[in-house]
């Protein structure tokens, strides 16, 4: 049932865009498996093999300590209405910090209307395998809104001048003790 694809096609970015939900996987040979939920508003398709998302402020920074050490990440979107999909993107993934200047082109190439509070950085991943599988075994839901939790905690710590402090005391070093290269 599962196919591969060296790259992302026409029919491939279009299942990605009717998506409302993606998620990420990453590890070192030595870490606990990270797996993280995200919001497709923050998900761009750069070209057939190379993929971003805008990250913002969470509770820890496992991707990025990960792609730090290792550089491994798949990200997955499986459908959970109309036809049952699911589809993987392989490849090694790296983190382009707030202060470079490849975050500020690709923010501004490809994020030019979304700068939601709180952003920590930009994920990319080089994408070198594509792959589908039947994703018969999904539930069915239906997408009724984002939660505005995110938000509402970032304007509030935007607001008290406090998310770099949030930062340096959560999003450092990983669970596994790994640096994150957060504030290099």
């Amino acid at each position: 049932m599962a196919k591969q694809f060296p790259s992302l096609d026409d029919t491939l970015c279009d299942f990605i865009r009717r998506q409302h939900m993606f998620f990420t996987a990453s590890a070192t040979a030595e870490s606990r498996v990270n797996l993280s939920p995200r919001s497709m508003d923050a998900f761009r398709i750069l070209d057939q093999n190379r993929v971003a998302y805008l990250d913002r402020t969470g509770s820890s920074n496992e991707t990025a300590a990960h792609l730090l050490a290792d550089g491994r990440l798949t990200i997955m979107f499986c459908s959970v209405d109309g036809p049952p999909q699911i589809l993987r993107l392989y490849g090694k993934g790296r983190v382009l910090h707030r202060d470079s200047p490849a975050f500020v082109t690709c923010l501004d190439d490809h994020f030019p209307d979304y700068r939601p509070m709180a952003m920590r950085q930009i994920v990319e991943l080089d994408v070198d395998l594509v792959q589908t599988s039947c994703g018969f075994g999904v539930p069915l839901f239906d997408y009724r809104a984002e939660r505005p939790s995110l938000d509402r905690w970032a304007e509030k710590k935007e607001a008290e001048n406090a998310v770099e402090d949030y930062w340096r005391e959560k999003n450092l070093v990983s669970m596994d003790g790994l640096p994150t290269g957060l504030m290099d």
